[in-house]
């Protein structure tokens, strides 16, 4: 009885994680089913919860409903392959007008760049999002098949010096890029990451469509990726978890 109780009471958490995903009821039957697995993570979450580890259940459940989530939009192949060669052409891109132009290039200049009209690059940001997001739970690796980021990380509860040391840089040469972004751009990844809004409610703050949100989102991680990535080897970290982690 306890269980369900708690099932019941937690199931707002779903909705909230598939907003936060960018995922909405206009989505159709694939909502339904991102939900279904969502639920599926909740129940999961109950079941394996031990408050033993010091963790709040609410944050063990989000992480156990998002990754069901991603794992379940992953195994449809959500983006095309044609959807993805253009978000790695646009991050290109916004490598090399960063380089450049020393800041954030805008949507015309991208566009530009690309030989693009402007509502194909928009589009290409959109999808650029959706690959983004799907990078939280799964990142590809040099051997076969990928592996989970909980099979990367170390123990946390083991303090290593030269780590620290690279956070703490990490942080500060993300602190300064996110200073040189557009204003909106940094309104966006402060509601998202800090104030953990959903996209449709920082759409309603901005005044703006939730695609657009998406759009804004998409260009602050490649700038970020942009900036971070000269003159040093890629982050082993993609930047929307570098700020997940620092937030």
């Amino acid at each position: 009885m306890i269980r369900e109780e708690i099932i019941l009471r937690f199931v707002p958490l779903v909705y909230f994680v598939l907003g936060r995903l960018g995922l909405s009821r206009s989505l159709g039957a694939d909502y339904e089913d991102a939900t279904s697995q969502g639920l599926m993570g909740l129940i999961e979450a109950v079941d394996h919860y031990d408050p033993g580890f010091g963790t709040q259940f609410s944050t063990y459940a989000t992480v156990r409903i998002r990754g069901r989530v991603l794992d379940h939009l992953r195994s449809l192949d959500w983006l095309s392959r044609a959807a993805r060669r253009r978000t790695r052409t646009v991050q290109e891109a916004t490598n090399i007008l960063w380089n450049q132009l020393g800041r954030a290039p805008t949507d015309e200049e991208l566009a530009n760049h690309l030989h693009l009209e402007l509502p194909a690059l928009q589009q290409a940001l959109v999808d650029a999002s959706r690959v983004i997001f799907s990078l939280d739970t799964l990142v590809e690796t040099d051997g076969e098949g990928d592996t989970s980021l909980h099979e990367m990380l170390a123990d946390q509860r083991q303090l290593d010096p030269s780590d620290a040391f690279d956070e703490q840089d990490l942080k500060s040469r993300m602190m300064a890029t996110i200073k040189m972004l557009p204003d909106r751009e940094q309104l966006v990844l402060s509601l998202y990451y800090y104030e953990e809004l959903t996209l449709k409610e920082i759409g309603a703050v901005l005044q703006v469509s939730e695609s657009r949100v998406c759009q804004l989102h998409a260009r602050a991680i490649m700038s970020l990726r942009a900036t971070l990535s000269q003159g040093t080897a890629e982050p082993k970290d993609t930047s929307e978890q570098s700020l997940e982690r620092i937030s």
